[in-house]
């Protein structure tokens, strides 16, 4: 662990990503008190005002303060990315850990399954899945959390088809442990690092993909505020009302930079290869 944080440590753009990461959830989480108007209340007389000292990133078309609708679309794009990362983890963890322990038949199933659900382009698969339901954030995030866990999947089955060939595997077996016991206290604790990785990386995608989704209006639902609602609030007015777009734009930007920054740099820290060639 030590080594782990000496290699992450060394690593600039991942601390200035992971930096960032941390600044965005405190904002997001300070929202009801950073937020200088209420983000739903609107005003005719302030529409479209250009960013000033009163409105710092300007007005959308109905007087809203577009910094407190950012501030608060900041929890619903950060919600979505934790939520639906964490689902995906869990559905991928359990597929993953069943065909690489078991193999054979069960191993077949579940990665030809996998494999059908990576046949389908995922933005499809979402537009497809999310024309027969109402869109919300809760829907969102169970939608994009059951079509994104296949990557955890292949990566947790890769690390259980070598370690349960490992010698405290099977000394684990000749006592008698359960199956359960084995996977839970002695494979999975040792095939987590990939995992960890994956889900750094997963958490901007899904922003990414709900901010498409409500760029298209068919995620998070108006009056609540996304950063991908607040892009499509803007695309009408874009030529005469720049900040509308500008803003969550390099919000949404710097956002999935950082997370991939931080993700490459914890899979970096946690290759042993890659520490030892930093040295």
């Amino acid at each position: 662990m030590h080594a782990f944080w000496r290699s992450l440590a060394r690593n600039r753009l991942a601390i200035a990503g992971g930096v960032v990461v941390v600044c965005l959830v405190a904002a997001a989480l300070l929202a009801p008190a950073l937020a200088p108007w209420d983000p739903h209340r609107p005003s005719i007389k302030q529409a479209l005002a250009a960013p000033s000292a009163a409105h710092p990133l300007g007005t959308d078309q109905l007087g809203r303060d577009v910094l407190s609708r950012m501030l608060y679309g900041a929890r619903v794009s950060l919600a979505v990315g934790f939520v639906s990362v964490g689902i995906a983890t869990i559905v991928g963890l359990i597929l993953g850990s069943l065909a690489g322990y078991h193999g054979g038949t069960v191993d077949a199933v579940v990665m030809r399954f996998v494999d059908l659900m990576l046949v389908f382009p995922s933005f499809f698969l979402l537009l497809a899945v999310l024309a027969f339901l109402r869109p919300s954030i809760w829907t969102i995030m169970a939608v994009i959390g059951l079509t994104s866990w296949m990557r955890v999947a292949r990566l947790v089955r890769a690390e259980f088809l070598t370690l349960k060939e490992r010698e405290f595997v099977i000394w684990s077996h000749a006592i008698g442990a359960s199956t359960l016991r084995i996977i839970w206290r002695h494979i999975l604790p040792n095939a987590i690092a990939p995992v960890l990785v994956a889900m750094t990386l997963g958490i901007p995608a899904a922003i990414l993909t709900e901010s498409g989704l409500s760029f298209l209006g068919l995620g998070v639902q108006p009056p609540h505020a996304s950063w991908g609602n607040i892009l499509n609030e803007g695309k009408d007015a874009i030529e005469i009302a720049w900040w509308l777009s500008f803003y969550p734009g390099l919000a949404i930007l710097v956002t999935v930079l950082s997370y991939n920054l931080l993700g490459e740099g914890i899979r970096d820290a946690l290759d042993p290869r890659l520490r030892q060639r930093g040295r």
